[in-house]
């Protein structure tokens, strides 16, 4: 099922492919006629961003999909593992641009144009406008996908700008020099694996259920007391599922409340939180009885 927050994700990824479309393609050519390898390599980042962000797409429509009989959380999860596959476009096109990078470092050849700077001046600084746009709709939305979409922004920034300077210096120190282009797309193959792992870390967390939400717990638990004859909260888990979270909490009710009464505030609690905090898909509460015996010995202590 269709979601404000899956919509806003969507429009945000046909940014980047549009984007990253237009901006591989001004590379391809830039770096071909220009003469500048850091060119063409920062070509090949953004063609893998293409892909990427047709990848995320594909994984925001498929977490779309309602619950079934064997998902019966939904099918958020997809979200971390498409991150992964992110992340081996990443680390391939890196390896890409270093092992021709060292090749052309030991190849003679021209220097690049000039005029090559003027372009990747423009292409910085629409790529950092890219960064942060994609990165505050991510959050804003508690997408990983998302997060991992605007790295490629961030990450092909950095290669424009070290494409500038090795051209820079390719230029301003003549002969002897014309590798510096060749060395600047190395350099930005190594930032782009470092970005590789600060996109797969928290992914890997989302998968493996990490906690990582302690100022969602919190507010959790404060909210919970808004609800008539919750009296306290006990245990309270929360997992990353998609763009949303799923909730454990166990409340403490009074003890002589009937199965159905304690039933009842746990669909109060259940929908009030569902309702305050936006970002939870669903709440699974445990009622726990009141007991003075235990909470006069917590006190004691």
């Amino acid at each position: 099922m269709s979601t404000p927050q899956s919509q806003k994700a969507k429009k945000t990824i046909y940014f980047s492919i549009l984007g990253s479309f237009g901006l591989a393609t001004i590379k391809w050519f830039a770096g071909f006629f220009g003469n500048s390898f850091a060119l063409i390599a920062d070509a090949i980042e953004s063609t893998s961003d293409i892909f990427a962000s047709i990848l995320v797409l594909l994984g925001i429509k498929y977490s779309e999909r309602p619950a079934d009989k064997t998902h019966p959380y939904g099918h958020g999860r997809i979200e971390p593992l498409i991150t992964f596959i992110v992340v081996i476009f990443l680390v391939i096109s890196a390896t890409i641009i270093a092992y021709t990078s060292l090749i052309n470092i030991q190849t003679p050849h021209e220097p690049p144009k000039s005029w090559t700077l003027i372009v990747l001046g423009l292409i910085i600084v629409w790529k950092e406008i890219s960064y942060h746009v994609v990165m505050s709709r991510a959050k804003q939305l508690n997408s990983s996908s998302l997060k991992a979409d605007a790295w490629h922004h961030r990450s092909d920034a950095i290669t424009s700008i070290a494409a500038f300077i090795g051209i820079s210096m390719a230029l301003l120190l003549g002969d002897g020099y014309q590798s510096a282009d060749d060395w600047a797309a190395l350099f930005a193959s190594g930032f782009i694996l470092y970005n590789c792992y600060r996109i797969f870390r928290p992914a890997l967390g989302e998968i493996m259920d990490e906690n990582l939400y302690d100022d969602i717990v919190d507010l959790i638990k404060l909210k919970s007391l808004d609800v008539k004859r919750v009296m306290d909260t006990e245990k309270c888990f929360v997992r990353k599922n998609g763009m949303f979270f799923l909730v454990d909490i166990h409340a403490i009710v009074p003890g002589d409340l009937t199965v159905k009464e304690g039933h009842d505030v746990a669909h109060q609690l259940k929908d009030y939180l569902m309702q305050q905090i936006p970002e939870i898909s669903n709440v699974f509460v445990h009622i726990e009885p009141f007991n003075p015996q235990v909470y006069e010995s917590l006190s004691n202590q």
